[in-house]
């Protein structure tokens, strides 16, 4: 045995049996104060979180709320054959995976950019974080006036004698979309990397800086591997906000949109108008797991980017 373990083990054997037994009693109540702190919390989210989802899951796996019959995953399969859920899902995937990551990588670039010396700084900021003092309503007024059939951007282009389109119910939807989905997330989002630009060593980047290095290394090597975490919390929070988009196309065009406008919220809301709960508890469901599914590898991702950066 080694000479630090053996003094320890002395140490320990050493111990009255008194100030082990108090040491255990301080123990047990620091934990008892703790479990009395949570319990407000973790009582409200397991009844109105974990119950509810709950008791979807065994909505998604029954008949009917009258007809209790165990069907396993015959809802599942039938909704897997709705094209109504099929088109909406294919829609939210797309749009997604358009606005995450260019809501990640804008944010990013404008916070290195505001991080530099620029003129104006305080009022770039100011424009990008503006967006998240007005509300949705607002906002959508804003694009149905750029936007619509007889809107600006048309009569932009009717002045270089191009066509008039009707942005919204049209292709060009999604891009319509998309642009108030990062106009309305970059602000908040480039506040996050700022705050963890800030945090990153100096001496790092001096030592770079020292060693020749070129700002390309230095971003890869140093900057973006101890951004790995605000980037993984931005990416979710992106994905969680594109999801939500529902409010903002609901806004412009209703409960049923142009086709590629169609996203799972105007399923689940319009599946809910008629009251067919087990279609809308599969779909919850199957929602659920792809979010738990895309997080888990997002998570793995960042701990592999980011093992060899020390917390």
């Amino acid at each position: 045995m080694k000479i630090p373990a053996l003094r320890k083990e002395r140490k320990q054997l050493s111990v009255s049996p008194e100030r082990l037994r108090e040491h255990r009693r301080v123990k047990r109540m620091d934990f008892l104060n703790s479990m009395c702190f949570m319990a407000p919390s973790f009582l409200g989210v397991l009844i109105f979180f974990i119950l509810p989802f709950l008791v979807v899951v065994y909505y998604s796996v029954i008949r009917s709320p009258m007809n209790r019959e165990f069907v396993f995953l015959d809802n599942f399969t039938a909704l897997l054959q709705n094209s109504a859920f099929l088109t909406a899902a294919k829609n939210t995937l797309l749009f997604s995976a358009m606005a995450v990551p260019l809501a990640v990588v804008l944010a990013l670039g404008l916070a290195l950019l505001l991080e530099a010396r620029i003129p104006l700084k305080s009022q770039f900021r100011t424009f990008f974080l503006s967006p998240m003092m007005v509300p949705v309503a607002s906002i959508v007024l804003v694009w149905q006036v750029l936007f619509n059939n007889n809107g600006v951007i048309n009569d932009l282009l009717g002045l270089v004698g191009t066509d008039k389109i009707d942005w919204i119910k049209s292709d060009y939807g999604q891009l319509v979309v998309l642009t108030l989905f990062l106009w309305k997330n970059l602000g908040y989002n480039m506040i996050l990397f700022m705050s963890a630009l800030a945090n990153i060593p100096k001496e790092l980047l001096e030592v770079a800086d020292v060693e020749g290095a070129s700002e390309t290394y230095k971003f890869f090597a140093i900057k973006l591997r101890y951004l790995s975490p605000t980037v993984l919390f931005v990416t979710i929070l992106s994905l969680i906000n594109s999801f939500k988009v529902f409010r903002e196309v609901f806004l412009l065009t209703g409960g049923y949109p142009y086709g590629n406008l169609y996203m799972l919220q105007h399923f689940m809301n319009n599946t809910f108008l008629s009251l067919d709960y087990q279609k809308l508890s599969a779909a919850a469901v199957i929602m659920a797991i792809a979010m738990v599914v895309i997080i888990a590898v997002l998570f793995k991702v960042e701990d592999w980017f980011g093992k060899d950066v020390e917390g």
